[in-house]
């Protein structure tokens, strides 16, 4: 492992809530980093609302993002338990698990993940959401990495409180149903940037966030900017290389 990633990645999830804070762009961070220091394929994070319902809320790809959806829709799978419960679920191989959550079974599988770990994003007695990990093999998950898992979702899971904290939950709340409501402008982008030039929908969303870095830009105003025809955004180009 990384151990100075690790170290910069503690300082980012601890150091974040500032004026132009991006909560999308900090929670996708989460999950591309769990990807690029842990010993899992994929990761997800569920949110609950202010009417505490689960929503997605980021993926380090698009397959995850759906898996995650079906599971909403469809009311079973771990990373659902582990919000309910407020303590880690781990699943070494989905298999194992047909009678529990028969519909998340075949959905996983047709995924491509073979065994998934939910961690809860809590503090004490409040859970706020859950922390995901999906590999493509069954297996134990690393006794080692999984408390490093658990301490990256709970320094997360504080730098989202301690607003609350300081300002009663109507901070947070707006916070969160703000990044609700530009979740749906960024996959709005995403989908006509992916019609446009012919790309998947993680190519695309990956191309509208280094974008939005390079230019020093609020991911969902770039998101907003694009679908309501002020940005054009000329200067990307993803058509497929020959």
């Amino acid at each position: 492992m990384d151990e100075q990633l690790l170290a910069r990645t503690f300082v980012e999830l601890a150091d974040n809530l500032v004026t132009d804070f991006d909560l999308i762009d900090f929670l996708r961070l989460l999950t591309d980093r769990c990807v690029g220091m842990l010993d899992v394929s994929a990761a997800g994070l569920l949110l609950a609302d202010r009417d505490g319902e689960l929503r997605v809320m980021a993926a380090s790809d698009e397959q995850v993002r759906l898996l995650e959806l079906f599971q909403l829709q469809n009311a079973q799978g771990p990373c659902l338990e582990c919000f309910r419960r407020g303590s880690a679920v781990t699943v070494p191989d989905v298999e194992a698990e047909v009678d529990r959550w028969p519909r998340f079974v075949v959905e996983s599988r047709a995924s491509g993940f073979a065994a998934v770990q939910a961690l809860p994003m809590r503090l004490r007695d409040e859970v706020v959401g859950a922390l995901n990990l999906f590999r493509a093999t069954p297996g134990p998950f690393d006794p080692g990495t999984t408390p490093i898992a658990q301490a990256l979702a709970d320094v997360a899971t504080i730098s989202l409180l301690q607003q609350r904290s300081a300002h009663r939950s109507g901070v947070l709340n707006e916070q969160l149903q703000t990044a609700l409501n530009s979740r749906v402008v960024i996959e709005q982008a995403k989908g006509k940037l992916a019609e446009r030039f012919g790309v998947d929908m993680e190519h695309a969303f990956t191309a509208l966030r280094s974008y939005a870095r390079s230019h020093n830009r609020r991911l969902s105003d770039l998101a907003h900017a694009f679908i309501d025809g002020s940005e054009t955004l000329a200067e990307l180009d993803l058509r497929p290389q020959p």
